[in-house]
């Protein structure tokens, strides 16, 4: 179908546009849609922003929040849903950034690991765990890289990246240099994911890179090229700073790392402003491909080849480029099937005066830009950032939620059509291959404005449905409870590797009730440099079980399992099926 206007063209004429009468038209229902005037009108949850209860009090720093120098000092950094110690609550992981002047003595600003009680309450116990840690980090990916049963973490910095392995008691071991993948300390490292790239059950690593910088040499806002945005004088970059390399490292089945990145063609292309990467199977051949958002270049899709080499195929896949061949400022990613055909789509956040990209898998390697098709031009003032393609509802459609925050605190004041800070936008899924924006009914939660970065999805409180983490700038984070009111029923999947890695990263699993199939994967790193619940979730609405759960693992090899009972977490280990059940309130 070729579409009446572009992206571009639609933006010029304004967000309302003449296109809403083919909008929805053009499109065939999705298989086991419901019609739009089937759906209620109200999304039926609320959200509320309990960060301040819940003991996440402490600053994430970063940078300026009146005049922000250098490039340096803006993106911000990613956040984690992660439970470190295996209780089957969730705890968080929020990393930290610097400020160019420093701080006193002893005051400097570290990552904070919170332990979940149960209660609706966290506990610092970063100290405790050995995760004090200062400087400028940039995002998160998590993996059992020993396969021991206890997840590690890895942490991205402008400086030298740390991994820490998770000991299983508690506490945290900087592996970094024992592992290789130390005295790399002036790199601006972005985005990081674990992946088995050779399938031989061992997680590998990723890093993706941004540019080159040397505050000496940088010019001060306004005295350069690339160096105003909007008629205000901003921060230099990136355009016009050097590129760089992405690198990836073999996992050598003994606790080290070995930089296979020029053989595997990792190096090519190069140049490029590398942010988020995400783990994800583009042509479903069971080998892992990688995508990378990059800022003001094109993006990168490296397809695994199957024999330890990738080939970047994103132009000729179409998600290199905006649809009238455009670079952009991309910045985070995720997946998901929002029209239900069982392909899994690609949304990836992009600049001011324009909106979120969502890639519709056509189901043969290829995508198409849908955005404006799907309705995401209604808002198009803000820079997005962290991204999910997540069900909060329940009624097993895939919404889109994106958190926003400009990178010039001072634009606004000569221009209010840009604010530095925004609610959190939430688009329902309308079942036809359309979204409507219900920020406004979905309470104080999406409605109170910061400027933000990394989101993170998962269910903090185990009470069944999705709550959101996200990172504010020179704020504490916000930790977004949802209720829900829709009485839809739901299942998660918690994967344990045996051939595979241990956690399972790779991995798909898709889900069949009535007539709706869903798929996802699990990753280490998607939204903007963050990590979601490992536990798969699906809205399952009035359904009352899975009919069928099909598990393709790492390796490749298949599981299905049949007739699997609504509201509980089942935790499938691999070869062997459901190995426990738990349903929420009596764990």
């Amino acid at each position: 179908m070729s579409l009446p206007l572009t992206r571009r063209q639609l933006l010029r004429l304004g967000a309302g546009g003449c296109a809403a009468g083919w909008l929805a038209s053009d499109f065939a229902r999705p298989l086991g849609a419901a019609p739009n005037s089937a759906l209620s009108s109200e999304y039926g949850v609320r959200f509320t922003d309990v960060a301040p209860e819940a003991g996440l009090t402490d600053t994430v720093y970063y940078g300026s929040s009146e005049q922000v120098k250098y490039i340096v000092e803006a993106n911000g950094c990613g956040v984690a849903f992660y439970d470190f110690d295996n209780d089957g609550w969730l705890d968080i992981f929020v990393p930290n950034g610097s400020r160019l002047e420093g701080f006193p003595q002893g005051q400097s600003p570290t990552n904070r690991l919170y332990k979940n009680n149960r209660d609706g309450t966290f506990t610092d116990v970063t100290k405790e765990a050995g995760l004090a840690r200062s400087g400028w980090a940039n995002s998160v990916c998590i993996g059992d890289f020993d396969n021991d049963g206890n997840d590690d973490l890895f942490v991205t910095y402008w400086g030298q990246n740390v991994l820490y392995r998770n000991n299983g008691d508690g506490t945290f071991t900087d592996v970094t240099t024992d592992a290789g993948l130390g005295n790399f300390p002036d790199r601006w490292n972005a985005g990081a994911t674990f992946i088995d790239y050779d399938r031989d059950g061992y997680l590998d690593l990723f890093v993706s890179n941004y540019v080159e910088v040397d505050l000496a040499k940088l010019p001060l806002p306004g005295q350069g090229n690339n160096c105003e945005w909007k008629g205000v004088p901003v921060f230099c970059g990136p355009r016009g700073m050097q590129g760089t390399k992405n690198y990836l490292y073999r996992n050598n089945r003994d606790g080290t790392f070995t930089d296979v990145s020029e053989e595997a063609g990792i190096h090519n292309p190069s140049g490029y402003y590398g942010m988020t990467a995400i783990v994800t199977d583009v042509d479903e051949n069971s080998w892992p491909d990688i995508y990378v958002a990059c800022d003001s270049t094109p993006s990168i899709l490296y397809r695994n080849n199957g024999d330890g080499t990738f080939t970047d195929i994103a132009v000729e896949s179409g998600v290199a480029y905006s649809e009238d061949g455009r670079e952009q400022a991309g910045m985070g990613l995720a997946t998901g099937d929002y029209n239900g055909d069982r392909n899994l789509d690609i949304v990836k956040t992009l600049f001011a005066d324009e909106m979120p990209a969502l890639y519709q898998n056509r189901g043969n390697g290829t995508f198409a830009d849908m955005s404006v098709a799907a309705g995401l031009h209604e808002v198009v003032e803000h820079i997005q950032w962290g991204a999910g393609l997540v069900d909060f509802d329940n009624d097993s459609w895939p919404d889109l939620f994106y958190s926003v925050g400009n990178l010039f605190p001072r634009v606004e004041r000569f221009n209010p059509r840009y604010p530095y800070r925004g609610p959190r936008f939430l688009f329902r899924n309308m079942r036809d291959g359309t979204f409507s924006n219900v920020t406004a009914q979905c309470g104080p939660g999406l409605a109170a404005t910061h400027s933000s970065r990394g989101c993170a999805f998962g269910d903090f409180d185990n009470d069944g449905d999705m709550d959101i983490l996200v990172m504010n700038m020179n704020e504490p984070p916000s930790l977004i409870r949802a209720d829900v009111a829709t009485g839809h029923h739901w299942l998660k999947v918690k994967l344990i590797g045996v051939e595979s890695n241990r956690t399972a990263i790779g991995a798909r699993v898709d889900v069949t009730a009535g007539v709706r199939s869903q798929s996802q994967e699990v990753h280490s790193q998607s939204s903007y440099y963050s990590v979601n619940d490992l536990r798969l979730h699906f809205g399952l609405g009035d359904r009352d079980q899975a009919d069928i759960l099909t598990i393709r693992w790492p390796n490749g090899k298949r599981e299905t399992l049949r007739n699997v009972a609504a509201d509980h977490l089942v935790f499938v280990e691999e070869g062997k099926g459901i190995v426990k059940a738990v349903e929420f309130g009596s764990a």
